[in-house]
């Protein structure tokens, strides 16, 4: 080959290098560069050796060759034979005849019974770091390894370094990924042992394998949004998209685009066309909180989509199909608001096919210190005090607080008791209210509204009389003098147990 002359194997590792970093199973690319690098050198042998930092010895990760099951037994010391040597050095080696080299060691030549005249090494490194090494073992033709074989053979190792370190990256995207799943489940979890709240988790498992419309009623911070994303992800839908929309946090006209989306020009502002929520979701679920706060003109559009799957963009006439599940939350009373003429009648029976509701934290309070303990585990890891508790008056004060704030409030009771803390226990001077009186006298719904106190009365009141008459509509709404349809609509408002047939 003349000076200046090109190895025509150059241009053919050019054209396989694409395929060879187009896969991300490092094992895969690696048997590739292996099986090409003893192809195109025509070699009887070849080999790749990663280097095991906790051992700080290499293995043989690839081999070809007669003898490759029985080589990958055998193991080798930085410094240990030529492979070694390049491993330690980190400069690439050609020995023409190794009988020839004090570097060399005949060990595994010997084991397998594999007779070496000549090899060529280099290191494959990222960075600095030196991770392996590709090694040739004789040519086939009896030739000897060649100089311009040390170029291909470099070109190779590059590969190879640049499938190791794109494998690696990908690994660690794939556990940050894993990671960022658990603490979104952990995040998003339903904590609680109250008999209550077993119930809501129970509706709504049996309610997340159908496409049913479901009502989430409950007060501002008893997880609403929880029960929403358990239905999602438990059901057949947690493959696509689950959308949340906040419909107090728009105008009507910017909800409007924020669920329909928008065609350019539509109006003052549209730039660009937008898609809306309502396609982004197609095939998964919608999530509507607070949707009592919705417009009647929006009101009318939502109960086409729920009963028809189609609605149009903003600025279009153009109809658009989807297949969504809708879940609804309010802390409203949607009947209530339906009997003042506030909320379409059709839509709020659309909307409550199945109705769960959320009880706030003062009417299960069984569920109180299993919280408390559950976000103080969360937050104490932040502070890096694993040693943190809370102590018996505070759990006392824990346990007797009415919490209007429910859950939301709880969480960031113990997160500010945590940061502002300053002992191994969390005092109730740490906590950011004073404790309520007691219960017994009704005293704990002192700071709630007119309303929520009477709710409250009305639905320990309804759950006891229907208690004692063992769960039948008919007997207790004899006992209270009430229409048995009337009651029936208290039991749905207030997710009452029943028994069924009565």
């Amino acid at each position: 080959m003349t000076k200046g002359s090109t190895d025509p194997r150059v241009s053919i590792l050019k054209d396989i290098s694409p395929l060879l970093t187009s896969v991300l199973d490092a094992d895969s690319v690696l048997e590739m560069i292996i099986e090409s690098v003893t192809r195109l050198m025509e070699a009887k042998a070849s080999s790749l050796l990663l280097v095991d930092k906790s051992t700080s010895k290499l293995y043989f990760h690839v081999a070809t060759g007669e003898v490759r099951d029985e080589v990958k037994k055998f193991q080798i010391g930085m410094g240990q034979g030529i492979a070694g040597h390049v491993a330690l050095t980190g400069k690439p080696l050609l020995i023409p005849d190794v009988s020839k080299d004090n570097r060399w060691d005949k060990t595994i030549s010997e084991a397998t019974g594999f007779e070496t005249s000549s090899i060529a090494c280099v290191p494959i490194k990222l960075g600095r770091e030196v991770i392996g090494v590709i090694e040739i073992i004789d040519r086939e033709d009896g030739k000897p390894i060649r100089e311009a074989d040390m170029e291909i053979l470099s070109h190779f190792s590059e590969l190879a370094s640049l499938a190791i370190e794109r494998a690696r990256d990908y690994g660690d995207i794939v556990s940050e990924n894993i990671s960022l799943k658990k603490e979104l489940e952990s995040r998003y979890e339903i904590i609680g042992k109250s008999k209550v709240l077993e119930k809501v988790v129970a509706d709504g498992v049996k309610v997340a394998n159908s496409k049913t419309t479901t009502l989430i009623t409950g007060e501002s911070g008893t997880g609403k949004e929880l029960v929403a994303r358990l239905i999602h992800r438990i059901g057949p839908r947690r493959k696509r998209r689950l959308m949340m929309v906040n419909c107090a946090a728009f105008t009507e006209t910017l909800l409007e685009s924020e669920l329909f989306g928008h065609e350019k020009g539509a109006f003052t502002g549209a730039i660009s066309r937008k898609t809306g929520v309502l396609e982004i979701a197609d095939g998964g679920t919608l999530f509507l909180d607070e949707v009592a706060e919705m417009s009647p003109s929006m009101q009318v559009k939502l109960l086409r989509v729920i009963q028809e799957g189609t609605f149009s963009r903003v600025g279009s006439a153009t109809p658009m199909q989807v297949d969504i599940r809708v879940i609804a939350a309010t802390n409203k009373d949607l009947y209530q608001q339906v009997q003042q003429a506030s909320f379409r009648e059709d839509l709020y029976y659309r909307l409550n096919v199945v109705h769960i509701h959320i009880p706030p934290l003062r009417e299960r309070r069984e569920d109180i210190l299993v919280l408390a303990q559950h976000f103080l585990d969360k937050f104490k890891a932040i502070r890096g005090n694993p040693n943190l508790k809370f102590s018996k008056e505070t759990l006392q004060v824990l346990e007797t607080y009415h919490w209007p704030g429910n859950v939301r409030e709880l969480q960031n009771a113990v997160e500010r008791a945590v940061v502002m803390g300053s002992t191994e226990e969390i005092r109730p001077d740490d906590l950011p209210f004073t404790v309520k009186p007691s219960a017994s006298t009704g005293e704990e719904l002192v700071g709630c509204s007119l309303k929520e106190a009477l709710d409250s009365f009305k639905r320990h009141f309804l759950q006891r009389s229907l208690d004692l008459h063992t769960g039948s509509v008919k007997e207790t709404a004899k006992t209270l003098k009430v229409q048995r349809t009337y009651l029936s609509r208290l039991i749905s408002k207030y997710a009452l147990a029943t028994r069924r047939g009565h």
